[in-house]
């Protein structure tokens, strides 16, 4: 009896080790089938597939309308501003006057030379009679040969005095005349950078007129696209306030330096004569270039980045996984990015959810997994 209690006291942590070690199989099993599971699951994916890629670029800039001849017009003489004739937007015609400055002290001028020149007109005089003298006395025998000399080089100085005086005369007309700022060529006020009341140097810029000839744009360029302008280049022109207003532009300068600040560089744009296109209309150019290699478009959403390079997520058909590739990207569209490298027509490429994608994942493609094929001639813009 009591071998057989001592056997039954065995007995019992014998099954309870048994308990728990079966419990831990069971839990072990469980966790291996979630792991399995999870390790096995398969994400659903949108994808784009790549056609043939367009080999031209359209690139769209927008500009103003500019008169190709701006002139700031100012003052040949200094003063004080005394009448402003014109306002922004005047059309104005040669001999027009602008603006007026104070000419009392160059009037004063004029009469100062006057008076010089009447004075210098008299000594010619009083010294051609003494020349006169003296070679009468001269051929009488009277006189010397030095004094005859001496007779006639008082004229000549006299002679030389006088034509002094007349050109401080004219210099001093000139004056008074400058004192009128007047336009030289037709043209529109487009400016006005003094006003009366104003005392300004000479040359200081007045009223700025553009000449109404011939109109252009200029537009701003960045460094990685002012290779493909050259002058002569042909370009399409569009003005924002009629989209049924289209002309054909030519590329007439390019600079040859950026801007310091925008790092662009300045492009302009002649248009041909059409009534319609005014000064200060918005417009936008359109140029066409031939790129290297084929250019294919991605949507914006299929762009990734890994290790500081830009990428995007290939599906390899065979084996339903994802795969990381780098790509040079050409621009930025309204529609998604221009691609010169990385991509060949055929690949499938992830459009959506690229946070969610690591290297050799299981994906699952649509069951139309046609997708949406790009078409070649899709150009930038």
């Amino acid at each position: 009896m009591n071998s057989f209690k001592s056997f039954k006291g065995t007995l019992r942590p014998v099954a309870t080790l048994a308990l728990v070690a079966g419990l831990g199989l069971a839990v072990s099993a469980c966790s291996e089938a979630k792991t399995e599971t999870a390790s096995e699951a398969v994400r659903p994916v949108k994808v784009v597939e790549i056609a043939t890629g367009g080999e031209r670029r359209e690139l769209d800039y927008s500009g103003s309308v500019k008169a190709r001849t701006e002139m700031n017009l100012g003052f040949r003489v200094a003063g004080k501003i005394t009448e402003r004739l014109v306002d922004i937007g005047d059309r104005v015609t040669p001999g027009d006057v602008l603006a007026r400055i104070d000419a009392t002290d160059y009037e004063l001028a004029v009469r100062t030379a006057e008076a010089n020149l009447a004075a210098a007109e008299k000594q010619v005089e009083t010294a051609g009679l003494v020349k006169q003298r003296v070679e009468q006395l001269f051929a009488k025998k009277v006189a010397s040969q030095a004094n005859v000399d001496e007779a006639l080089l008082s004229h000549q100085q006299a002679v030389a005095s006088r034509d002094a005086a007349r050109s401080s005369l004219q210099q001093a007309k000139n004056q008074v005349a400058y004192s009128e700022l007047k336009a030289d060529r037709d043209g529109i006020v487009t400016a006005l950078a003094a006003d009366r009341g104003q005392v300004v140097a000479i040359g200081t810029p007045v009223v700025t007129v553009a000449v109404d000839e011939e109109k252009e744009i200029q537009i701003a360029v960045p460094e990685g696209d002012v290779a493909y302008f050259r002058p002569g280049k042909p370009v399409t022109v569009g003005f924002w306030t009629d989209d049924r207003l289209r002309l054909d532009g030519k590329v007439r300068e390019v600079s040859g330096s950026a801007d310091p600040r925008s790092r662009t560089f300045s492009v302009r744009i002649s248009l041909p004569d059409d009534s319609r296109v005014l000064l200060g209309m918005t417009a936008t150019v359109r140029a066409t270039i031939d790129t290297e290699g084929q250019l294919v478009s991605v949507p914006l959403e299929a762009l990734a980045e890994k290790d500081g390079k830009r990428i995007v997520w290939i599906v390899d058909r065979g084996t339903a996984t994802v795969h990381s590739r780098e790509i040079a990207v050409a621009d930025f569209t309204a529609n998604g990015v221009r691609v010169t490298e990385g991509l060949r027509p055929g690949d499938m490429v992830v459009a959506a959810g690229t946070q969610f994608m690591a290297e050799n994942l299981k994906v699952k493609l649509p069951e139309d997994s046609g997708a949406a094929s790009l078409a070649s001639a899709e150009t930038a813009r």
